[in-house]
This record gives C-alpha cells, structure tokens and sequence, in this order.
C-alpha cells in the first residue's frame, strides 16, 4: 500500500472515531472533525516524531491544539497514533474522562497546552519553540489554530515575535473553513489577503487545499526542510463535515447536533465512500 493509500485510511479512521465520539454525546464540533481528518492524518501518520508509549519524551515535535474545541478531531487523532486506546472512545465528554469536551493538558496524553480561549497557542508555540532553542533540542513545534483566531491581536503579535527571533522550529497550521459560532469567519472580520499577511509578517508561507492528501503531505514535507530562519506557516482551506454530503450542506455547521439516526447513517456513508473507493 502506497502512503498515500495508507494516509487516506488514517484520514477515513479519524473521521469515524470523531462520528463514534460525537454520537456518545449526541453533539459537538464535528465539522471541524471531518474537515481537519487530512491534516491530522498527515501530522500524525507521517510528519510528527513521537513515542505512542512515552507522550512526555523529550524528543519529541510538540502539537498544540489552540483550538480547543477541536479536542474531539484531536481525540481521533491521538487513538489512530495508538496514544490513547479506543476502548476510551466512549467515555468521551463525560465525568472523570480523559478527553473532556475541550482540550485540557491536565486531562489528556499528548494535549500539550489547555485550549479553547482562542488567539493563545501561537505565543505559547513562540516560548516553546525558543526553549527548545535553547536547550539544543531539534524538535518541532506545530501549532494547530483556527481562522477564527485570526480575529485576535495576540496572535499577530505572536506572528510578529517569531520571525524576529528567527523560529524555523516553529510550524503554524491555519484551518480555514470560514466558519465560526458567530457566521463565516470572513464577514466577522475580513482577513484575506491572507496569504500576503503572513508574509509581511516575516513567515513562509504554503497555501494549500487541507482535504488534498498530497498537497497536506507535500506542505508538511516543506515545512520541515526549509532550509532558513523563518517561522513557517501552513494555510489549509477545509470543508466542514467533509466525507458527510448531508453535514457538509448544513448551513450552520460550527457546532452540530444531530438526530440519533444520523449518526449511524454518517458513519455508514463514510463505510460505503471508504469500500466505492478500494473497489476503485
């Protein structure tokens, strides 16, 4: 099986268990899950270095989840890397459980920060990322966000530290869906050009189709091997509820609820997509 192949069914995975999860709750962000499936499959099936078994070892990229209302796309991500067993899948949302609705350091292995007041990971990434400096450490760090964050002065202010300190250890991640809980994140608050901002902040820039396997792949792959000083940034355009026709069609998808027989029925179009494709 090719990588790529390999990746498609790492993607297929954390969708369903980002399905199973929502359906233990009955609610949730599960847009942002089936949209960010590609990312996270690309992040953790072939760029991050880490130890399933030692989520505190000191080599390894640090990830952070800025947005902490994608726990649950993180949750699938972090059982498809064999970081937490799926027997925990679930438990999800609910009292005394490791993967609580939002993401919280305290709680789950691998969470590396405790988000979800948006516009705050990319200046703890910046710290992160000049301690590791520091201490000579060759780790990476990646800092997962949403467009919605593009709302908040901390994190240009952040934007601006880490190219002035010269942070090529440092990978910021953007989701653009153009949704967040108050409409399209662009009519909130306008943020293209966005790639040219980015830019005259001193970051090299990628913008790529975050549902395209190999554009994901080939991002990440630069991002690493970039061969200068500059902070490096990936802007990843997504489709909330991709691989769910009936989600991906919902107007207002920035937090779903669903019918209880939705929930099999998404589950069962991603099962069919998975097999149509296979055959192929």
């Amino acid at each position: 099986m090719s990588e790529l192949s390999t990746l498609a069914e790492r993607a297929w995975r954390i969708r369903r268990y980002a399905l199973r999860m929502g359906e233990v709750q009955g609610q949730g962000y599960i847009g942002q899950a089936l949209g960010y499936a590609d990312v996270l499959a690309v992040a953790y099936g072939h760029a991050l270095k880490y130890r399933a078994d030692d989520p505190q070892w000191e080599g390894r990229d640090r990830f952070l989840l800025s947005h902490g209302h994608y726990a649950i796309a993180f949750y699938a991500a972090l059982i498809e890397a064999g970081i937490i067993p799926e027997s925990e899948l679930e438990t999800y949302g609910s009292d005394d459980s490791r993967l609580p609705m939002s993401g919280m350091a305290t709680y789950t292995p691998g969470m590396e920060m405790s988000g979800g007041s948006l516009g705050q990971g990319l200046a703890i990434a910046v710290g992160i990322a000049l301690g590791l400096r520091q201490k000579r450490n060759p780790a990476f760090v990646y800092n997962s966000m949403s467009d919605g964050e593009l709302d908040e002065g901390s994190t240009w202010e952040a934007a601006m530290a880490a190219s002035h300190h010269g942070l090529g250890n440092l990978v910021c991640i953007v989701d653009i869906n153009n949704q967040q809980a108050d409409g399209p994140s662009g009519h909130v608050m306008g943020f293209e050009p966005l790639a040219d901002k980015w830019a005259a902040f001193g970051w090299h820039v990628q913008r790529v189709d975050g549902n395209d396997l190999p554009s994901v792949l080939a991002a990440f792959d630069a991002a690493r091997t970039l061969r200068d000083a500059k902070p490096r940034v990936i802007l990843a355009d997504t489709l909330m509820g991709k691989g769910v026709p009936f989600l991906e069609q919902r107007e207002k998808n920035h937090f779903i609820r669903v019918d209880p027989p939705e929930w099999q029925q998404a589950i069962a179009h991603l099962d069919q997509t998975r097999s149509e494709g296979v055959a192929r």
